[in-house]
């Protein structure tokens, strides 16, 4: 991983007119990198592929990377970074891609890491998501919720999800986002992005606003606490569709996980909100392919608010979600072991990723073992 590679770019190539960062973003582009590691006493790294590679170039000091970043902060951001000792930023090339910025301090020195968010969206297609995911997307009220650990795609879901909207229907969408990840340019919809820091003070201020902007659709970057999460459901109850993420590690699960944000007095009241509001959860992991169109493709458990789950949620019987899942995948609901078993069938990954993957390893032997007998009575 520390040896130079003749596919990681070479910076020093890159345009001397830019601000010394921004060349660096400028490699990525033509490296096809997803991400950038600055770190004293090292070269520049690049993920290419999901794999880190050293880029050509020489180490970076601490003064290096400090100026760099020094460049591109406003005395907002210089002020939070020497309270807090991390800071966020965003930056878009010219005609290019957006890169989101996280500068922090280690051992007492400065890095950063950047991800670079292309301004192409993918569509559901291409990211290889269940057929649901799209009848999801057409929802017109509600909140639909996407779950998983970081890293794990949520982010492009939800544009894709957006995009899908964008292009079908004539409404207004507003994005509440720290930060920025994709932008979108308006096809039948108007679209409006909001950055926490930038164009709002925080999720709640923005919430507070967002009737006045006549939206019709609103994206929530992360249901991060009590009041964020209380005002998504107010929007999502007045009749508006809410989207947004939150961090847990199966569908079931995401239920509790909201639980957890509100006093225990209120999680009945609340329960009853999310019955009556909710309308799919779609929970995903992000797994080497093997396919040559995508180096990632994900695993996606998905529950879709019927009248069964409904009522399991309003009862507390979160334990019995995940049984109410299995039994109605012919609707389109999937558990993790139909999705990776659905993954191997079509060729996107191979099963030994599949069974390092698995919630429920049985669940998904019997799975596969299954498709294995079918194949070979069809050949028989």
């Amino acid at each position: 991983m520390g040896d130079s590679t003749p596919d990681a770019a070479d910076v020093s190539d890159s345009t001397p007119s830019a601000p010394r960062l921004a060349r660096y973003f400028e490699a990525m582009v033509k490296a096809d990198a997803s991400d950038l590691h600055l770190k004293p006493s090292l070269p520049p790294h690049l993920r290419i592929g999901g794999q880190i590679r050293s880029a050509q170039g020489k180490a970076l000091s601490n003064e290096d990377i400090l100026s760099m970043v020094d460049e591109m902060m406003t005395d907002k951001q210089r002020a939070i970074f020497a309270e807090m000792g991390s800071v966020d930023m965003a930056y878009e090339l010219p005609g290019s891609d957006r890169f989101r910025i996280n500068v922090f301090l280690q051992r007492g020195e400065v890095a950063a890491a950047v991800r670079r968010v292309t301004r192409s969206i993918p569509d559901f297609k291409s990211l290889h998501l269940p057929p649901i995911v799209e009848k999801i997307a057409s929802e017109r009220q509600g909140l639909v919720l996407l779950s998983g650990p970081t890293g794990g795609g949520k982010s492009t879901t939800l544009a894709a999800m957006l995009q899908h909207i964008n292009q079908t229907r004539a409404c207004h969408i507003v994005t509440l986002e720290d930060p920025i990840e994709y932008l979108y340019e308006g096809d039948k919809a108007l679209v409006s992005q909001r950055e926490i820091g930038i164009d709002t003070l925080d999720f709640q201020t923005a919430l507070k606003y967002v009737f006045r902007e006549d939206p019709d659709v609103v994206l929530i970057g992360e249901l991060r606490d009590y009041d964020t999460f209380s005002a998504a459901l107010q929007v999502a109850e007045t009749g508006h569709l809410v989207l947004g993420t939150v961090h847990a590690s199966r569908a079931p699960q995401t239920v509790g996980r909201l639980m957890d944000l509100f006093p225990p007095e209120a999680r009945d009241r609340v329960r009853q909100l999310i019955g009556f509001n909710l309308r799919a959860v779609i929970c995903q992991k992000l797994l080497p392919s093997i396919s040559k169109d995508a180096d990632m493709v994900p695993a996606c458990e998905v529950m879709l608010m019927d009248h069964h789950i409904r009522k399991l949620v309003s009862e507390g019987r979160d334990a019995d979600l995940e049984d109410a899942i299995r039994s109605h995948e012919l609707e389109g609901m999937q558990t993790f072991a139909k999705s990776l078993c659905d993954l191997i069938d079509a060729g996107l990954i191979e099963p030994r990723v599949a069974y390092d993957a698995a919630p429920d390893l049985d669940e998904l032997q019997m799975m596969l073992t299954g498709i294995s007998a079918s194949r070979a009575g069809l050949r028989g």
